[in-house]
């Protein structure tokens, strides 16, 4: 079985060298080397086993994982729960891989891909959560905001006063806020933090602690995608930044070590994968990057989830918005290679509005039915939905923002506002992608898409039309879990250049209208945005 380096003391880069390139097919079974990659994302997680260095995967189960919703716009996850789902699904597909005649022993690696910024607290003594996880699109910290902003000079300040240092503006998105909330508000984390015994960390970094080990010998430590994304980390040389855990009075002491996004990290101590390295972490969009191998400068990439994530490769460049994007760390291939750059636009809700038309609404039975019923929609209408539920990322950043429906006419029914809540999906990478060209000077010549909505070829036509460029649907489903094992197998061989593998072939959907109608409906929809901005006046 594979001997972990870091119990055994040896130089895992060096023993990877010398034992993992002299391996020869032979030494492997039916499938050939393996890699795993644990995929945590904000309603499902689910454990695939790749071929090394391929797309094709040997076996993967998945588990979906619930959200409770304490208060209105409060969102939180029990990390336990998180944790469970883990566990079983990679007990699951490792069972499905040994029915298959594959062999535990021959997976190399395991890369870890997560929902970012969701924020957890543990005691490091006994591994007890110090309360639930606050989901990444939890909006509860408005007030933290407010008094954070209370202490800048008033020359300097916006919300942006802390962008030069982590590349983010100063929301309730991000980590650090949500970190400063617990502290000021649950007594158990007030008390392990007087203790000294706090440990905070995003997904990846609950995963990899308990997987290592847990409170015995679990590995405290996150990558660089994962740190960009807490407003601690320092953009530039990507270590906690004294000024920024000043502001958030936040001690150094509750955070985990920051490493490479391919590099070994500690192994699995306990399960299935008993003894097997953890060599690859990314959060989960940077993963879907590096999935779609959008390696390259110029590169990008959408994913449409529960909301919907933009990434525009930049390389080692730091492109600096003046338009409400990101600047943010898209991956790091070992601790010797510099990081590559990305900027960032989020969009909140993307797959979440037909949820709310499902639970809320009653208009659909299932987010299937929305591709027919929206092709029924007459077009002698023009409806725009603003799901602005609570508030708008960017380019906007508008917490006051509310959920708007305009355009309403005595001919309107359910499949104008199940036609207009895909639209808007498609409207607001629009916003996203004109400002990365702005920003960036060149505009993007075409995107790649993937998540469970490019499944609707009604929503890629749309996003075609709206956007004016080819949109490319990835020909493989799971380009977030491909590249955590990518950078999983990177970091346990670095001795192979990192050379993209080659992809199915995927959809190509082409703009077919013109620029008179793309431009007259996305003026429709920056009047709908108008008017769903200073709805909260809390």
């Amino acid at each position: 079985m594979w001997l972990c380096p870091l119990e055994v003391g040896g130089n895992f880069a060096s023993r990877s060298l010398l034992e993992v390139t002299a391996w020869k097919m032979s030494d492997y079974g039916k499938f050939g080397p393996l890699v795993g990659a644990i995929d945590e994302g904000t309603s499902s997680a689910r454990f695939i086993i790749f071929k090394a260095n391929s797309s094709d995967v040997v076996a993967l189960h998945q588990k979906s994982l619930d959200q409770h919703f304490p208060q209105e716009g409060w969102v939180e996850q029990d990390p336990f729960a998180i944790l469970e789902v883990v566990t079983t699904c990679i007990q699951k597909a490792c069972e499905k891989l040994v029915a298959l005649g594959g062999r535990i022993k021959d997976i190399l690696a395991v890369g870890v891909t997560n929902q970012r910024e969701t924020t957890i607290v543990w005691d490091r003594n006994t591994g007890q959560p110090l309360h639930n996880a606050i989901v990444w699109l939890d909006m509860r910290t408005t007030a933290t905001i407010d008094k954070l902003l209370d202490t800048v000079p008033n020359k300097t300040r916006n919300q942006n006063y802390l962008k030069p240092l982590c590349g983010l503006p100063l929301s309730p998105y991000f980590s650090a806020v949500k970190l400063r909330w617990l502290i000021d508000n649950v007594d158990a984390v007030k008390q392990a933090m007087k203790n000294g015994t706090c440990c905070f960390g995003t997904v990846d970094t609950w995963i990899i602690w308990n997987l290592t080990g847990g409170p015995t010998r679990g590995k405290h430590v996150t990558d660089v995608s994962n740190a960009s994304r807490t407003m601690l980390m320092n953009i530039e040389n990507l270590k906690w930044d004294p000024l920024l855990l000043k502001f958030f009075e936040i001690n150094k002491s509750v955070l985990p070590e920051i490493k490479s996004s391919s590099e070994v990290y500690g192994c699995i101590a306990d399960g299935p994968l008993k003894d097997i390295p953890i060599s690859g972490c990314l959060g989960d969009q940077q993963a879907a990057l590096v999935g779609q191998m959008c390696l390259q400068r110029g590169q990008a990439k959408a994913t449409y989830g529960t909301g919907c994530f933009v990434l525009y490769n930049t390389g080692d460049i730091r492109v600096s918005s003046s338009r409400g994007l990101l600047t943010t760390i898209a991956f790091q291939l070992g601790s010797k290679n510099p990081p590559v750059y990305a900027l960032e636009g989020s969009v909140a809700i993307a797959g979440a509005a037909l949820g709310w038309l499902k639970d809320n609404i009653g208009l659909l039975e299932s987010a299937k039915e929305s591709k027919e019923l929206a092709e029924k929609a007459s077009e002698n209408g023009s409806v725009v939905f603003v799901p602005a539920f609570s508030g708008l990322y960017a380019p906007y950043w508008r917490q006051d923002a509310r959920g708007v429906i305009c355009g309403i006419t005595e001919d309107t029914n359910s499949s104008h506002i199940i036609k207009a809540a895909l639209e808007a999906v498609c409207f607001q990478v629009r916003d996203i992608l004109d400002a990365m060209n702005e920003d960036c000077g060149i505009p993007l010549q075409l995107l790649k898409v993937d998540g469970g909505m490019t499944s609707n070829s009604l929503v890629m036509q749309m996003q075609a039309d709206l956007v004016g460029i080819n949109v490319i649907r990835a020909g493989f489903t799971e380009s977030t879990a491909l590249g955590a094992a990518q950078v999983a197998y990177w970091g346990v061989d670095s001795s192979k250049p990192v050379i993209p593998i080659p992809m199915t072939d995927g959809t190509t959907y082409a703009p077919r209208i013109t620029d008179e109608e793309r431009d007259m409906r996305y003026k429709q929809w920056k009047m709908a945005v108008e008017r769903s901005l200073g709805w909260d006046q809390n």
